[in-house]
């Protein structure tokens, strides 16, 4: 899978409700929960393509809700994240990111994605 390729490095951050709250108002101003946030890098030279910010409450209750593992409800999550650092947007494109997003779930057999299970 070509977009799997060596592109950088992330940075995972897991929180709770009331550090991703904040920093959606900060960096977003939204005062709201959320369940995943992504920041970009864009500094010459680095091999860091930014962070993806993770409610880990909100991770295990979506599991439990859905019946999988806290660790694939967090690798979804982190999969949205980190297509959003690649340049994706599913809010104005014209469903790239949610078709590549399905393609990277199927490859690793995870269910059913973020935004599928929106639709």
């Amino acid at each position: 899978m070509e977009y799997l390729g060596s592109k950088g490095f992330v940075e995972l951050v897991l929180v709770d409700e009331s550090q991703i709250t904040q920093l959606n108002l900060e960096f977003r101003n939204l005062n709201k929960n959320t369940d995943v946030l992504s920041f970009p890098l864009a500094i010459p030279a680095q091999n860091l393509l930014g962070s993806v910010v993770i409610n880990v409450v909100l991770a295990l209750q979506e599991a439990r809700a859905r019946g999988h593992s806290l660790l694939d409800e967090i690798t979804l999550l982190f999969i949205h994240g980190y297509l959003h650092l690649l340049g994706y947007d599913h809010e104005c494109d014209q469903g790239e990111q949610r078709a590549l997003e399905q393609e990277i779930i199927t490859h690793f057999n995870l269910p059913a994605s973020l935004m599928m299970r929106s639709e």
